[in-house]
């Protein structure tokens, strides 16, 4: 019996094109938008809009260097399903989430989702690089078009002065039937030749969804890439994978002040705290904020 798509896991691709010419980042991550669907009950709008983010993150955090190294993207363009927003690390997990998941709009005159017209063309892009120590590092960049894929290579061009090919795709239908990207990057002295033969193959991986519905990463690499030098460096392991717990939950709460904890308690008897990434709720009784109190000015 053959494997479904959504239930084959998620894995990125790196390699090097010409001799280390160039080098390219290619995914297959439809499990994980496909549980991403899931979690936020997400419309086919916003399914597209998270899967392409998804594929994105996970490019961008396979070039983190350190394990405790963080990226965090956010798409904030007006739309009526809010900001879309995902956080990546160098280990292969990532997560998303989008303000109004439920948002869906009618297909565009080609057919396609219009995912700009959800998340909104009129706004920022933002890329948050954490190292686990100082001050993280942020770029900014106008949307080109709230179509995810066009504005990070926006963002690469404009905030690390780098040309990239880059093309993002969910192929939605009652399920997830495909999700992942390709990052394309040329180096300093790429020959003239290989720049050419990039520009006349870019048309191709505009349907990079159908593709992966349709092959395997090794099998878009030989297809796609023939003649182009293609070694595969590094296989890695993706994964949707929230990292919130209960006593991160507490710190942001602390993190309130007392005022607010205590007018939470005369209110309403405690709280409910819910994760926007993987929309676990966390309960705590007005008995349990106090005690959460005490322990705060201990630890003060």
């Amino acid at each position: 019996m053959q494997t479904k798509k959504a239930d084959k896991a998620s894995r990125l691709l790196r390699l090097t094109l010409g001799g280390g010419q160039a080098r390219v980042f290619l995914c297959d991550t439809t499990q994980m938008a496909q549980q991403a669907r899931d979690i936020h009950q997400a419309s086919n709008t916003c399914s597209a809009a998270m899967g392409r983010m998804i594929a994105g993150a996970a490019i961008m955090g396979a070039n983190l260097k350190s394990e405790g190294d963080r990226i965090t993207i956010t798409i904030n363009g007006g739309g009526p399903a809010g900001p879309l927003c995902a956080v990546a690390g160098s280990n292969g997990a990532v997560k998303v989430t989008v303000e109004h998941p439920q948002v869906e709009l009618p297909l565009k005159a080609n057919g396609k989702l219009d995912v700009g017209g959800a998340l909104g063309r009129d706004g920022q892009l933002t890329v948050m690089r954490s190292y686990g120590f100082g001050e993280p590092y942020v770029g900014r960049v106008a949307l080109v078009s709230g179509e995810v894929a066009e504005d990070l290579a926006m963002y690469y061009l404009e905030s690390e002065q780098t040309p990239s090919l880059c093309a993002l795709g969910t192929l939605v239908g009652e399920r997830v039937l495909a999700a992942g990207g390709i990052l394309i990057q040329v180096m300093p002295g790429c020959q003239e030749e290989l720049l050419s033969q990039l520009e006349i193959r870019a048309e191709l991986f505009s349907s990079i969804s159908q593709m992966l519905d349709d092959m395997t990463l090794e099998e878009i690499v030989s297809s796609c890439l023939r003649g182009l030098e293609p070694q595969i460096l590094e296989e890695m392991p993706l994964r949707l994978s929230c990292d919130c717990s209960r006593d991160y939950i507490e710190r942001v709460l602390l993190s309130m002040g007392e005022s607010e904890i205590r007018d939470l308690i005369k209110t309403q008897g405690g709280c409910e705290v819910a994760c926007h990434f993987c929309r676990r709720r966390y309960a705590f009784s007005g008995r349990e904020l106090e005690a959460l109190l005490e322990r705060g000015k201990k630890r003060e």
